[in-house]
């Protein structure tokens, strides 16, 4: 058996290896991709059983590379995105993975694509399919995350997302500063957060790290077209990676 894992989080990735390894048997044959450039070439070049894709990758959606590519074979996607998305999902019987998930819900998904597969009754992914899911991702962004719940050992605290400075991953959960420089956790990984935030406030500069606007101090170049960044109450600088800086500065005079 040969898979495709289109997914631009490490971690993520290696979650999504785990299962894998865990569900089946026998050692899969696994392609990664993680953007949309790379994915069309093992795409144009290789042919699988099944793919698992998140929907962002690092240069875009991964519905723009399945609207580019005559995919055949059955697609599952691994996301954080619920409520318009998922219920798009559902509407149009293509197989869903909730992040964050199990190992059990990862099996559930596996033995629902094999079950659909087996009786020829999978739904492949065409052109107007993907502009449903598109549109209904469009109307979820517009609901970004205002707050987010902190439990802490003295009960639950409410975190505003405009309070946010900086988000650091840390496995399957982030670290967060808030704007009085106190750090936080959020049971949730990086990818998850970034997809509910305002993109207009906040910035993903590296791998592991999202930056609130409002809360840049100072930026100064650095080598390899790398940007430091001194952010409000925190005393460390961070560093965009070459590949964002681009599209960074950009992102700042938008």
């Amino acid at each position: 058996m040969k898979i495709l894992i289109l997914e631009d989080e490490i971690p993520a990735y290696q979650k999504l290896t785990k299962c894998l390894d865990l569900y089946f048997d026998v050692k899969t044959s696994q392609d990664w991709a993680r953007s949309i450039f790379d994915g069309k070439k093992l795409l144009a070049e290789n042919s699988y059983d099944f793919i698992l894709s998140d929907i962002q990758l690092l240069d875009g959606l991964s519905f723009d590379l399945f609207n580019s590519i005559d995919v055949k074979a059955p697609i599952i996607f691994c996301s954080a995105h619920d409520d318009y998305l998922f219920q798009a999902f559902s509407t149009n019987g293509i197989a869903y993975i909730l992040k964050p998930y199990s190992q059990d819900d990862f099996n559930k998904a596996i033995q629902k694509y094999q079950a659909l597969f087996k009786k020829g009754s999978y739904n492949t992914l065409n052109n107007k399919t993907i502009d449903v899911l598109k549109s209904a991702l469009k109307e979820e962004n517009h609901n970004y995350k205002k707050r987010f719940v902190i439990k802490k050992t003295t009960g639950i605290q409410l975190l505003n997302a405009i309070d946010i400075a900086l988000i650091t991953a840390s496995g399957d959960f982030c670290l967060v500063n808030d704007k009085d420089g106190k750090r936080h956790t959020i049971s949730q990984n990086l990818g998850a957060i970034h997809q509910q935030l305002n993109p207009k406030k906040f910035f993903k500069i590296n791998r592991s790290e999202i930056i609130n606007i409002d809360f840049i101090e100072n930026i100064e170049s650095h080598f390899k077209n790398r940007l430091l960044i001194s952010v409000k109450n925190y005393k460390e600088k961070v560093m965009t990676s070459s590949s964002i800086t681009s599209d960074f500065r950009k992102w700042l005079e938008s």
